[in-house]
């Protein structure tokens, strides 16, 4: 199989939150792979160290920052330290908790829940697009790239989609305000993603069989596919691209499941047909 050429990073710094583990482990990896100078943060120590051994087998050293993004005193000492480096090119919020990680118990009451699931996910990555906007003014190719989720399309993730849809609403404001100083500001929006979380404690259908498909390719996607989304609204292949979501979630989003009978009934008086044959020949083979 040819190989499918990356963008380069080859001279920038790039700041990867939330990047010792899941999705932002992914990222780091693929940033690594790429050339670029990567600095990542996390809550979790022991993590981090781990993803920095990681990073030394693929070539290049990856460096751990420990930074808890909902605290502005933190992450203001982290930039002051980032400012000591030297530069930052690109900026990729990934840091955040979803319903699983929020530590949400029964007797939390609505303003404990709020700041549970929105501190972690929308504030941190205001606060971080804040104190990180000055240096990468600095750069010659700035960019921020926010992590949300399709989550944002669908009321019943309840706190956590109102987080991520305040990040895609950040993530046009960010664009607006860059504008002017070259910083480009777009986002990803990841559907069902498989990390190391899910071989720990596997989410329903991971494992054992999907109930209802988990989108049009019936699995899960892959870090580094999210990583591969985020690495070219980065690069200067985006150049023109700002304020904009990229939806990477393998067409779970365009899917209307309460019609999946009449799509296993019917399917192929919908759609034009021409590929009707192929497929059967695909699924039964001679």
């Amino acid at each position: 199989m040819e190989q499918r050429q990356t963008p380069r990073f080859d001279g920038m710094t790039v700041l990867v939150t939330g990047g010792n583990s899941g999705i932002g482990r992914g990222i780091v990896h693929f940033f690594v792979e790429a050339g670029a100078e990567v600095l990542f943060t996390g809550r979790n120590v022991e993590k981090g160290r781990k993803v920095e051994e990681e990073s030394l087998s693929l070539g290049y050293p990856a460096r751990f920052l420990a930074c808890d993004h909902a605290d502005e005193a933190a992450v203001s000492a982290l930039f002051e330290t980032i400012r000591q480096h030297g530069r930052l090119d690109i900026l990729v919020n990934n840091a955040g908790v979803g319903s699983r990680r929020s530590g949400v118990v029964p007797e939390d009451g609505p303003g404990v829940r709020w700041d549970k699931l929105v501190g972690p996910n929308l504030e941190a990555a205001y606060l971080t697009s804040a104190h990180a906007l000055p240096l990468l003014a600095e750069s010659a190719s700035p960019a921020i790239v926010n992590i949300s989720s399709t989550a944002t399309l669908h009321g019943n993730w309840g706190l956590y989609c109102v987080a991520k849809a305040g990040v895609e609403a950040l993530t046009r404001a960010l664009a607006v305000e860059g504008a002017a100083h070259g910083i480009r500001a777009n986002a990803v929006s990841p559907g069902w993603i498989e990390t190391e979380q899910d071989g720990e404690n596997p989410a329903s259908g991971s494992a054992d069989g999907w109930e209802v498909p988990p989108n049009l390719f019936d699995r899960m996607g892959q870090p580094r596919e999210i990583a591969a989304a985020v690495a070219f609204l980065a690069s200067d292949a985006a150049s023109f691209v700002t304020g904009q979501t990229l939806v990477v979630d393998g067409g779970l989003s365009i899917i209307d499941y309460t019609s999946r009978t009449l799509l296993q009934e019917r399917g192929e008086g919908l759609f034009s047909g021409v590929l009707s044959s192929k497929v059967a020949t695909k699924k039964n083979p001679g």
